[in-house]
């Protein structure tokens, strides 16, 4: 069988890496999927999606001079489901001092850095003051000797 770059094919997993997985495709030929493209959300494992000897669909990405078959399975999904955003622990008020400066005057990169530095150094100093005060600042803890 004839590979074509786009056509969506079906294959047995043969391997599993944890950069990608190896497919055996219609004529005997192997094509690698990326982790990249094995799912339409983040992959940590490959394992979580896939096994080996799975049947699997997968578009050709690209075929290279030296043979190389690249493959994804994401994209040969029916309807694939776009991609959870990821959630946070920002609020909004954390962009606040960032957002008024972009409405005033145009400012130099360095002069961004030189207040995002400060508003760093203004909120490690707070968290680590909250920290102390959480931890107790009553001197020396245990392991003293009794004076």
């Amino acid at each position: 069988m004839q590979l074509e770059v786009g056509s969506i094919v079906e294959g047995k997993v043969t391997g599993i890496t944890k950069f990608g997985a190896f497919i055996e495709l219609p004529g005997g030929r192997t094509g690698m999927v990326h982790i990249s493209e094995v799912a339409p959300t983040y992959v940590k494992e490959i394992k979580d999606h896939i096994s080996e000897n799975q049947m699997v669909k997968v578009k050709i990405l690209n075929i290279g001079e030296d043979g190389k078959v690249s493959l994804s399975i994401k994209r040969a999904m029916d309807n694939p489901s776009p991609a959870q955003p990821r959630k946070n622990n920002f609020q909004r008020s954390d962009f606040r001092d960032f957002s008024r400066s972009r409405k005033s005057e145009p400012q130099s990169f360095e002069d961004m850095m030189n207040k995002f530095k400060q508003t760093s150094d203004e909120k490690m100093y707070d968290l680590k003051k909250f920290m102390d005060g959480k931890r107790g600042s009553s001197g020396r803890r245990g392991g003293g000797q009794n004076r």
